[in-house]
């Protein structure tokens, strides 16, 4: 279950990335709605992370929640923030999509 937990963490992570991104973009109401968005996943996260690492490892689990972040933000910044899309951005993306993956097969819990 802490598992799950630890994925959902990493998905407010990339929601709270993502508002800062809008938050940059916007200004007025919308960009403080953004900002709202922001505080709101950034508290969310952090208390689905602390959640998780009661029972996961501190190490593994902290690495799963930055990974998932690491790459669901660069893949909200290629899909909606028009950064660019290169074979070496790719790569990497997959590589950090790899070190998550084992990561979990590693870890004892």
């Amino acid at each position: 279950m802490n598992w799950i937990i630890l994925v959902i963490a990493g998905l407010f992570e990339v929601a709270f990335a993502s508002c800062l991104g809008k938050v940059k973009e916007t200004n007025g109401t919308a960009m403080y709605l953004w900002f709202a968005g922001f505080l709101i996943s950034l508290t969310v996260s952090m208390l689905l992370l602390i959640k998780a690492t009661q029972t996961l490892p501190i190490g593994t689990a902290y690495a799963v929640w930055t990974g998932i972040g690491a790459v669901g933000t660069a893949l909200m910044g290629i899909f909606f923030f028009k950064d660019p899309v290169t074979f070496w951005r790719i790569f990497f993306i997959i590589t950090l999509i790899g070190s998550v993956i084992g990561l979990k097969a590693v870890s004892p819990h």
